[in-house]
């Protein structure tokens, strides 16, 4: 969330760096604002003044009643404020409210650094690593070469519809040695503590990270609690929701919280399913695993001190690449532009493996500074150097999306005869095997 400070100091300033975004997205309605707050100004100016004159009314009450003179008429002026300031006080609540509901729906303001662009055409190439292979035989996407290893979509459809994948054998034993392998990788060389969470959170976690009130189409949720006559605990129904990343509760760890500087930076990792309905994106991608409901991902998050957040981005784009570096995968980093950055963030890297089926680069991680965007939703703090409180910034990278891992694994390390060379990193995890096959 921005800071409405800033929108009342600097309202067209706010607006332009807004325009930069995405389009079409009529992101403030200026003159809406305006005019909320100049009634909310008008009615503190007011509630002050009612306030003052109370004050002075009750003064003088108690100077009447010491003298033993009449108080009555006084008394009812008073009432009389008492019966206005109640009133103010109720229209000024509607106002935060409302104020307080526009904010929610703006996005975060890009960092001065990101390249200006009006979609993904926008986006900035960085760096390039690896070169693509070149086969001497006829390339097959994850699609056909998974289908003899395990990999089954026809089950995933049976079982829960479009866009679930069923998976056994050799080729389910690679997804979890994917994760198995980022988990150590981050936790044993980058510096992350490895965390379990939760798959459902309540709905003030959403809000914090951004994903609501804006994004709930793109959700799975679901309600907690029923009557006791119905077998349930006899609570009234909770909005839930199943989790898109685990950035999301992770990064709601330290909600509400006042740390210590010492304590920054915190890095957190997890292995989790994401669940996304995927709300606008019907036809895209409909073949195989790039696009899916459920999917599994190893998230980073940190929280940082906010002269420090830059670099740390820096270096959380350097804990992915090391990942596709080590599976041997070809990518490009990618800055993305204004106007294909996410609803939360002030600046973005894409990481974009090869894939030779598609002879092209996919997206398969991306990683983000919001600043202090979500940590003022979730009022997460830390005590500066004067021991003043001050918002921290949150940062989140993919580290990485595993089922991408492994349809690029798949294609990249393909062999003539269907079987899949396995990257000497990867072999521990697969007990020493160096080729994967039926």
């Amino acid at each position: 969330m921005l800071d409405i400070q800033l929108l009342r100091r600097d309202l067209s300033g706010v607006v332009a760096r807004l325009a930069a975004r995405k389009k079409p997205q009529p992101f403030l309605d200026v003159e809406r604002f305006s005019a909320l707050e100049a009634e909310r100004k008008a009615i503190q100016t007011r509630t002050e003044e009612l306030q003052a004159r109370r004050n002075a009314a009750s003064r003088q009450i108690g100077q009447l009643k010491s003298k033993g003179q009449d108080t009555a008429e006084l008394m009812a002026q008073v009432a009389g404020l008492g019966d206005e300031l109640k009133a103010s006080a109720e229209r000024l609540d509607a106002l935060q409210a409302e104020l307080a509901e526009m904010m929610l729906g703006l996005p975060n303001l890009p960092h001065e650094s990101v390249p200006a662009g009006a979609d993904e055409k926008g986006n900035v190439e960085a760096r390039r690593w690896g070169v693509p292979r070149a086969f001497d035989f006829q390339v097959k996407d994850h699609v056909d070469l998974g289908a003899a290893l395990g990999l089954d979509f026809d089950t995933g459809a049976l079982l829960a519809g479009s866009r679930f994948t069923f998976m056994r054998g050799p080729v389910a034993r690679l997804h979890r040695a994917l994760a198995q392998f980022m988990l150590d990788l981050h936790t044993q060389h980058h510096g992350y503590t490895e965390c379990y969470t939760p798959y459902i959170v309540n709905r003030e976690i959403l809000v914090g990270t951004g994903q609501l009130p804006k994004f709930k189409d793109d959700m799975f949720w679901v309600y907690r609690g029923s009557s006791a006559a119905d077998g349930g605990d006899g609570a009234a129904p909770q909005e839930q929701y199943l989790i898109s990343t685990s950035e999301i509760s992770l990064t709601n760890t330290v909600r509400e919280r006042i740390l210590d500087a010492a304590q920054l930076p915190i890095k957190l990792t997890a292995h989790s399913p994401c669940f996304r309905s995927e709300a606008g994106s019907a036809g895209r991608d409909t073949r195989g695993m790039i696009r899916q409901h459920q999917f599994d991902k190893v998230e980073m998050v940190q929280i940082a001190h906010p002269e420090h957040s830059y670099a740390a981005l820096e270096e959380m784009v350097g804990h992915a690449e090391a990942v596709l570096q080590a599976l041997e995968l070809p990518y490009r980093v990618m800055a993305l532009c204004t106007g294909d950055m996410g609803f939360g963030s002030a600046k973005t890297y894409d990481l974009e493996v090869w894939l030779p089926a598609q002879d092209t680069y996919r997206e398969i991680s991306s990683c983000s500074n919001c600043e202090s965007f979500q940590a003022r939703r979730m009022q997460a703090r830390f005590r500066n150097a004067q021991g003043k409180p001050e918002l921290v910034h949150t940062l989140n990278g993919s580290g990485v999306a595993v089922g991408r891992a492994m349809v690029a694994v798949l294609e990249n390390h393909q062999q003539a005869d269907g079987s899949i060379a396995i990257p000497p990193a990867l072999r521990p995890y697969l007990g020493g095997a160096e080729v994967l096959r039926a």
